[in-house]
């Protein structure tokens, strides 16, 4: 009777064992799971990063080529090389507009059926440019818009913009960047118009990240 009782003990205490070390492998390989998931996000922004920094750069060599080429060159849209003139203060490049702006939003035609997944938008008519950048499995697209209330001559006051002046690299140069002050808030000659490029890049698990960029030449 007693030897069956530490039988039956023994039992107990090797089930318990056991259940013990199922539990311990489970929360292992959820360490290593999550361990993996970092890892992987972190070599994804990282690969996202280098990516939308070569589609920033392949879109300002674009942007710089047309204007050493003529100076008025960028003063109309460009749909075809995913520019545009005026800025759109509807415009949402994310898709995640606030649910009061859903209705008055307008988007950017990222992918080609990508405005299909929106129930409500005014419009969908913005393309970025067809030159993407791909590194990694990751592929960036970029389209820009130039910070302007409308199309036109900036210099010769056609349109009024966000601009650079002689002395913004003098560090005398504050206020918004936005095209109501005009570059007003610096002293000196203004000399460019701001332009904000807006870079897309997807992962090759469908993640997705969104970077923008303002430059001035």
């Amino acid at each position: 009777m007693c030897g069956g009782q530490q039988r039956g003990m023994a039992l107990i205490f090797a089930l318990l064992v056991l259940l013990a070390l199922i539990l311990a492998g489970v929360a292992l390989v959820r360490s290593v799971n999550t361990g993996a998931l970092v890892a992987g996000n972190l070599a994804f922004k990282q690969d996202a990063t280098v990516t939308a920094d070569r589609a920033a750069q392949q879109a300002i060599s674009v942007l710089y080529a047309r204007l050493a080429a003529d100076a008025d060159s960028l003063d109309a849209d460009l749909p075809d090389i995913g520019y545009y003139a005026s800025t759109d203060g509807h415009l949402d490049p994310t898709g995640y507009a606030r649910a009061d702006d859903a209705s008055s939003r307008r988007l950017i035609q990222w992918d080609s059926d990508y405005c299909s997944g929106y129930s409500s938008y005014a419009s969908c008519a913005y393309t970025p440019s067809a030159s993407t950048v791909s590194i990694n499995g990751n592929e960036a697209g970029w389209i820009v818009f130039r910070l302007c209330d409308a199309s036109g001559s900036y210099g010769s006051g056609e349109a009024t913009c966000a601009a650079a002046s002689s002395a913004a690299s003098t560090g005398d140069c504050q206020g918004a960047i936005n095209y109501e002050n005009q570059g007003t808030g610096c002293a000196g000659t203004a000399s460019s118009p701001y332009y904000r490029i807006l870079v897309r890049t997807k992962g090759p698990r469908n993640t997705v990240s969104y970077t923008e960029t303002i430059v001035h030449f």
